[in-house]
């Protein structure tokens, strides 16, 4: 059995050993229930959790693994594991797998991104290593050549394809554009965005005898969040609730929603980590509920897109606060400035809209435009 943590063992150890949440959460109780917990600010979070001089972890780092979360060229952010947490991190998820129906015997190409401190390809690799079911793992990640991974599909009989939508995505075009399908393939797992009714349409022409799924929800700063089951629908998934405590939260008065149906931020506590505390952090998304409360203790959400923390496009987050800072090296042009990121779904891919109200000449806003795209580009 995997082990974890008590809620009040994980505010312990982080109140005395990390000067962050100590800061955080100076004047509680001294043992504080959840609700009584602040939610945590991203900005601060990630400003205490730098490579020099860290105020957010509980200790040295000894042993483990580094990951990349986000940010920019600049101010990079990294998300750390334990070697204990990482082994708990991807065993609970193939848990999660086994528990979404993965069968002994699957042929699997694992399609997601290597290399670079990226956790994807490593993260399903394990975690596939965990699960009760044993599988065929071929290691050829998102940026293999679609005829490299046609090849691999025909030559080891492949059955189940992980990856991204956006990969899943090319591939399936290189097959249409050949007027080729892939029969033997049986599932499509797809993770880090959104699968969208168009996007399921092509895949279908590609690959008509596959069910495309999550292949779960986690993210490498968050951990873990939920698993898909064969009672949840898109965009569903069950809390991982031994592990970590899921909660959606009001965006109005920052209450707990516990009702069915309606829409809050996702706030996580995780319980296997220590080093690095994920105590009621955001992972960036809006759910509800779409079950009613005690009818599993793996309560079953519904993510429901976005929040204010981020932009996520394809399979990439822009971080409110990176394109504030980028917009900061334009001060002088632009003056004084709101913005707006706008993200729209078109053509089976995410389209992103940074829509600037400034100061600027009108003669300027061309040239600045191009320029402030150059250096996102760039940045991020």
């Amino acid at each position: 059995m995997i082990s974890h943590h008590e809620l009040d063992t994980l505010v312990a150890v982080a109140r005395e050993l990390s000067p962050y949440y100590r800061e955080l959460y100076a004047g509680l109780p001294s043992r504080p229930t959840l609700e009584q917990l602040p939610v945590v600010e991203q900005k601060s979070f990630w400003a205490a959790n730098t490579q020099r001089d860290n105020r957010l972890l509980t200790g040295p780092l000894h042993d483990g693994m580094v990951f990349k979360s986000g940010g920019t060229t600049g101010e990079p952010k990294f998300s750390i594991y334990s070697r204990v947490e990482w082994e708990a991190f991807t065993g609970v998820f193939g848990m999660g797998l086994d528990a979404g129906g993965l069968q002994e015997g699957e042929r699997i190409a694992n399609l997601f991104y290597v290399g670079d401190l990226y956790s994807s390809f490593i993260f399903i690799m394990r975690s596939l290593d965990h699960a009760r079911a044993n599988t065929l793992q071929l290691p050829l990640s998102g940026r293999a050549d679609p005829a490299t991974v046609e090849h691999a599909v025909a030559d080891f009989g492949l059955t189940t394809l992980v990856g991204t939508p956006t990969t899943l995505l090319t591939l399936a075009t290189h097959y249409i554009a050949a007027g080729k399908t892939a029969p033997a393939v049986r599932r499509l797992l797809f993770g880090g965005e959104s699968m969208y009714a168009d996007q399921r349409a092509t895949l279908a022409r590609a690959f008509p005898n596959a069910s495309a799924r999550s292949v779960g929800y986690a993210s490498v700063d968050a951990g873990l969040l939920g698993y898909d089951d064969e009672s949840c629908g898109p965009d569903e998934h069950r809390m991982f609730s031994r592990y970590a405590i899921i909660e959606i939260i009001d965006e109005v008065d920052g209450t707990p929603i516990r009702e069915e149906g309606k829409v809050g931020r996702v706030v996580v506590t995780n319980l296997t980590r220590l080093l690095m505390p994920i105590i009621r952090y955001p992972a960036g998304d809006m759910a509800c509920w779409s079950e009613p409360a005690g009818s599993n203790p793996d309560r079953r959400f519904r993510l429901m897109g976005r929040s204010e923390e981020g932009a996520r496009v394809g399979p990439a987050t822009l971080y409110i606060e990176d394109v504030r800072r980028v917009l900061g090296m334009f001060h002088d042009p632009l003056g004084a400035t709101d913005f707006q990121l706008v993200v729209e779904h078109a053509q089976h891919r995410d389209r992103l809209t940074l829509r600037l109200a400034s100061e600027a000449a009108a003669a300027q806003q061309a040239t600045l435009g191009a320029a402030i795209v150059q250096r996102l580009h760039a940045e991020r």
